[in-house]
């Protein structure tokens, strides 16, 4: 596991993420969909307070049930900044991941991992950190536009940076809604995100790993702050 380090300021923040993108494993197809476990991780804030709540849901990647949760709590210690987001959340994820008894497996974010100005979002960060397997699955574009996808579950449209390269995709997870949006974060390959995400939206929009793990970080951050 890679040493967590927390910048001074910004120009630090990005002289860290050039660091850490250089180890993003991109040659390993990641585990099989539906098979084994995999972990949603989320975080909620209270700006007010300071605090932020970062939850950790283990499911079984066939059936989707429940295996194992997690949370931890923490203090936002740097500020918001696009393209840095990572480094107020992943201290908490972190810290999540830890307290759970077994092996987490795929993590999926509530984020991007190579579709981000720097191919360094908070996916790639987590994976780097912590040699696991991660994708990220957001709910809206950050950088990269796309094509809207076709009407039907499963159909796809690239996000291309501006030399073509394809650092994601649009990804339509139920007929007729709005995309989510796929990119890689660590040792996982793009087709292969894609076919997770499907798998875990298998009745919803998003994940359903992203969707327990929403839940379980804003229910306990209410308790935390009540």
């Amino acid at each position: 596991m890679t040493t967590l380090r927390t910048p001074a300021d910004e120009t630090e923040a990005r002289a860290i993420q050039d660091e850490l993108r250089a180890r993003v494993v991109l040659d390993e197809p990641g585990p099989p969909p539906g098979s084994g476990l995999v972990t949603g991780v989320d975080v909620a804030y209270d700006d007010e307070r300071d605090v932020v709540v970062a939850a950790a849901v283990v499911l079984d990647a066939g059936s989707l049930a429940v295996v194992e949760e997690a949370i931890a709590t923490g203090r936002v210690d740097f500020p918001y900044v696009p393209g840095l987001l990572a480094f107020r959340e992943v201290p908490t994820v972190l810290a999540a991941l830890e307290s759970l008894r077994r092996a987490p497996g795929l993590v999926v974010c509530d984020g991007y991992g190579r579709a981000h100005p720097r191919r360094f979002g908070l996916a790639s960060h987590l994976g780097v950190l912590t040699d696991l397997p991660v994708i990220g699955v957001a709910k809206n574009p950050f950088t990269f536009a796309a094509a809207d996808p076709g009407p039907r579950r499963g159909d796809s449209s690239p996000l291309l940076a501006d030399d073509g390269d394809e650092l994601g995709r649009a990804l339509r997870t139920q007929d007729g809604v709005k995309p989510v949006y796929v990119s890689v974060g660590h040792r996982v390959s793009l087709d292969n995100a894609c076919a997770h995400t499907l798998a875990l939206a298998r009745d919803f929009r998003l994940p359903e790993s992203t969707r327990r793990a929403d839940a379980l970080c804003r229910r306990a951050l209410r308790e935390a702050t009540a």
